[in-house]
């Protein structure tokens, strides 16, 4: 029964990985075509609240304590407005290939906090695990980077997209144990809403002036793509993996990210197949079964 349990946990990371990796091209298109990246933070939260809260209704309820519903305003706030605020904003200046490189910093973070907060211990197998997958990862970007998009990246966004990782890697260490504590569609009805009430005091205006745009239907398409696939149904696979897995092992598959992204980009024709992406991938997914094995004494399963 735990395998099962531990299966299902690192399917559904690999699941939101992928989305959260084909959403990067994806809300790339979309700013290059008159959304914001403010209107993209915007659209994001608050469609995935609506959803959230409309899909609590047809779930079991559960009593949250007052002291419980305000440590999800603090994790709202790292998990979900400043990680996406700073990455979909970083986004917006900086190419989807320096967004993605950056992706690879958030298990290192991970590793750091999580040995700080939560006295995890750095084995030297979980070291070499991360060093292995950030090594495939920039690989494959590096390797792809000519195919895949010629604008040259922003320091701007790059540092933005950088803190993004670090605010959601924070987050994973500061509050795994209320992610444990309730069920999916609990933990992001009120994450969200918070979100959604600290985000749109500030950005309301620059919203409604989007939607009065007239933009594409394409356009819209790939926002409801962002919203429903890249937040909605992909924060759903997170949790329920987050809820099993160790913080640690969830920042590692971050590496899914930019295999997905440098791929998509060859199925439609902009990119070209190497050796070196086969070397890269075998490196990103040895990486992660080697942080996923390394378990120190009394540390608690994968």
């Amino acid at each position: 029964m735990k395998d099962n349990k531990s299966i299902v946990a690192h399917l559904s990371m690999f699941g939101a990985c992928a989305g959260w990796g084909l959403m990067a091209p994806v809300g790339k298109e979309a700013m290059l075509h008159g959304v914001s990246g403010l209107s993209m933070v915007t659209f994001r939260v608050v469609g995935a609240c609506f959803l959230f809260l409309l899909a609590s209704l047809f779930t079991p309820r559960e009593q949250v304590p007052v002291r419980d519903k305000f440590r999800f305003a603090g994790a709202a706030l790292f998990g979900l407005l400043l990680n996406q605020c700073c990455y979909t904003m970083g986004l917006s200046f900086t190419s989807p290939i320096n967004a993605s490189i950056v992706t690879t910093s958030m298990p290192i973070f991970a590793m750091l906090l999580s040995a700080m907060i939560l006295k995890e211990p750095i084995t030297g197998k979980k070291a070499v695990g991360v060093l292995m997958g950030c090594s495939g990862a920039l690989m494959l970007i590096l390797t792809s980077a000519a195919h895949v998009s010629d604008k040259v990246g922003d320091i701007r966004g790059d540092l933005l997209c950088l803190f993004a990782q670090f605010s959601f890697a924070l987050y994973l260490s500061l509050y795994n144990p209320l992610i444990k504590r309730y069920n999916v569609f609990t933990i992001n009805k009120y994450m969200f809403s918070w979100a959604t009430l600290m985000l749109l005091p500030f950005t309301l205006s620059e919203a409604y002036a989007t939607v009065d745009a007239g933009l594409s239907v394409k356009t819209w398409l790939e926002v409801g793509y962002v919203v429903g696939v890249g937040t909605f149904l992909c924060y759903i696979l997170s949790m329920i993996g987050q809820r099993t897995l160790r913080p640690t092992v969830v920042s590692v598959y971050n590496y899914v990210q930019p295999i997905v992204s440098v791929f998509a980009s060859l199925v439609i024709g902009v990119g070209v197949l190497k050796i070196t992406h086969a070397i890269a991938v075998m490196l990103v997914f040895s990486g992660v079964w080697l942080v996923t094995k390394s378990r120190a004494k009394n540390s608690t399963p994968t």
